[in-house]
């Protein structure tokens, strides 16, 4: 019992510990923290001039009541006030917020992914420059060979 108990922790850490699921786990945490701050520029920035633009419309205190067990419906002043009655609300308002944050958080991921992928195509191609360089071709058998050689190791040739 103590084996297979020690056994499955030592595959556990062996799993845990791979590069993958160690930069995963960054991902993650980064990917919450940039959500936060995301979330917090849709709040705290976007919504209130957008409000203003809509006739001072704030957009987290937009929400629908629906009938209390009466099936009478009750007017709030707001939404915490409602709440707090234990009122059942539609918050259409925190929804909207939600999808413009979503959408903001999707398009810093796709320029930032569009931002790498640029990146690692420069490295790629001056890797593939430096190869070409280091390289000539075989005026035989065409293989790629060493600059360097003065035999080719594929056909045997002369360079």
């Amino acid at each position: 019992m103590f084996e297979f108990v020690k056994r499955n922790i030592d595959e556990f850490k062996t799993f845990a510990m791979r590069g993958n699921v160690v930069d995963m786990a960054v991902g993650i945490i980064i990917g919450a923290a940039f959500s936060s701050v995301i979330n917090s520029m849709v709040k705290d920035i976007v919504m209130p001039p957008l409000g203003w633009m809509l006739g001072k419309v704030d957009f987290s205190n937009l929400y629908l009541t629906l009938p209390d067990s009466q099936g009478q419906i009750v007017h709030y002043p707001s939404l915490e006030t409602a709440q707090a009655a234990g009122a059942v609300t539609i918050n259409y308002g925190l929804f909207i917020n939600t999808v413009i944050s979503f959408v903001l958080v999707a398009f810093s991921v796709f320029i930032l992914i569009k931002a790498i992928n640029k990146l690692q195509a420069l490295t790629t191609k001056k890797c593939e420059e430096q190869e070409q360089a280091a390289t000539k071709t075989c005026p035989r058998c065409f293989s790629t060979i060493d600059i360097k050689a003065t035999k080719c190791p594929h056909c045997t040739a002369d360079i």
